[in-house]
């Protein structure tokens, strides 16, 4: 039964920091979907006799559907409640690891990625609890967006190596095959906990609760959602969701393609397995590091931060084709890079309507996971065309240079305190 209740009694509740650990429990189980792919990726290339590029293709279509997803699961959590994209990602998360698990042919592999796991499944675990959960906290809104992101890399900590045993002992379609009955036993339960809905958090509630001294702040007060840093809220829009294109290109390179570097290197598919865990293991640290951050110095500084380190761990990866520098730059790559799509969320609730939350988050966070297809199937054919995956790093440092270009500019907005009209507000 959904009930209306006001935010001084609801808002940062013991309620709404178990709903949180519950996002957070959610999106670690459908995460399942985003980095199963990576860890079967030599397997899927193997089985099906295709090209590196055409292995790669099931990912980008995951992410990509994951993306569109996170758009059609938003509108459903704003208009009908949380509970009826749980429910439906449950079923097509499930349903699409089964399918995946028996497919005959690349493409009907394709298919169970991209529709049911991707668009249907892993959408509705991430994108509308990132909107819920901003809904429930004002003076800690950051660092509780942290831990339920945070879900998305411990999803990718906890799976790879799980996987990769399932995989070495049973084989990827019985691993595929399980793991879509865990979902679907694990998943259902846990949306009982949604039945109440959201307190009405509004924009002067949130800068209230701010830390006043805090610039941020200051500028957050002076953006009127109508006019936010003096665009248009489709342009400003528009602007982020190119950045999450770009810093995530970047992003894709080591995340998709570790494993099958590892193996290139002949160091083998379980060393790259265990530094994609690294990687995302400490990108939980990150995010949780990077959550606290923001509640500190605003979304864009820390957007910019986690862009500038991510751009400095791509160039060390030039350098290094040792196993003990490869595990030493993967875990420095996870801690610098995890607080980057965090920050595009915080920055959303920051500057736009809290009414449209579930679709604004999920429009922005769906080109961050558009980028991680995209960048992980052109590393995938840079890799065709060259042989070797260094020209790929350095299209991913190109793309982060654009990233770091764009949020430099809504800073320089931000700073000069662009009011209701876009008209530079009086210091």
């Amino acid at each position: 039964m959904k009930t209306d209740t006001p935010v001084a009694e609801n808002s940062e509740s013991p309620y709404a920091w178990l709903r949180l650990v519950v996002s957070l429990m959610l999106m670690t189980i459908g995460g399942s979907g985003m980095y199963a792919i990576t860890v079967v990726l030599p397997q899927i290339q193997a089985e099906f006799d295709v090209s590196r590029s055409d292995a790669s293709l099931p990912y980008t279509l995951t992410m990509i559907g994951f993306g569109l997803g996170g758009i059609l699961m938003g509108r459903l959590s704003d208009r009908f409640g949380i509970v009826t994209p749980i429910v439906l990602g449950t079923l097509g998360i499930s349903s699409g690891f089964i399918w995946a698990g028996v497919s005959g042919d690349l493409w009907q592999f394709n298919l169970a990625q991209g529709l049911l796991i991707g668009l249907f499944g892993t959408a509705a675990t991430f994108a509308p609890l990132v909107a819920d959960t901003s809904q429930w906290f004002t003076r800690h809104r950051g660092i509780a967006l942290a831990i339920c992101m945070s879900g998305n890399y411990l999803a990718g900590a906890v799976w790879p190596p799980i996987m990769q045993h399932f995989i070495d002992t049973e084989g990827w379609r019985t691993t595929y095959i399980g793991l879509g009955v865990f979902c679907l036993v694990s998943m259902l339960p846990l949306a009982l906990v949604y039945r109440r809905r959201p307190p009405s958090v509004s924009v002067t509630a949130t800068v209230t609760h701010a830390r006043p001294t805090a610039r941020f702040a200051l500028e957050a007060a002076r953006s009127n959602p109508a006019r936010p840093l003096g665009f248009s809220p489709a342009t400003l829009q528009l602007l982020l969701c190119v950045a999450g294109v770009a810093c995530c290109v970047a992003m894709a390179m080591p995340q998709v393609h570790i494993v099958a570097y590892c193996g290139d290197l002949g160091f083998g598919a379980a060393r790259g397995a265990e530094m994609l865990s690294l990687m995302l293991g400490l990108g939980i640290v990150s995010r949780l590091l990077s959550g606290w951050i923001s509640d500190h110095i605003g979304g864009l500084r820390t957007l910019m931060l986690g862009s500038i380190l991510q751009g400095l761990a791509l160039l060390m990866f030039l350098s290094s084709n040792g196993l003990v520098s490869l595990y030493l730059i993967s875990g420095m790559f996870g801690l610098f890079q995890g607080g980057i799509v965090p920050a595009y969320a915080l920055i959303v609730r920051e500057y736009f309507s809290p009414q449209e939350a579930g679709t604004r988050v999920g429009t922005v966070l769906m080109a961050t996971l558009f980028g991680m297809a995209l960048g992980g199937w052109m590393s995938g054919a840079i890799f065709d065309l060259s042989g070797s995956y260094h020209a790929a790093f350095l299209n991913g440092i190109a793309w982060n240079l654009l990233n770091i270009s764009i949020i430099g500019f809504l800073i320089y907005r931000a700073r000069g305190g662009f009011g209701p009209r876009g008209i530079p507000a009086a210091t």
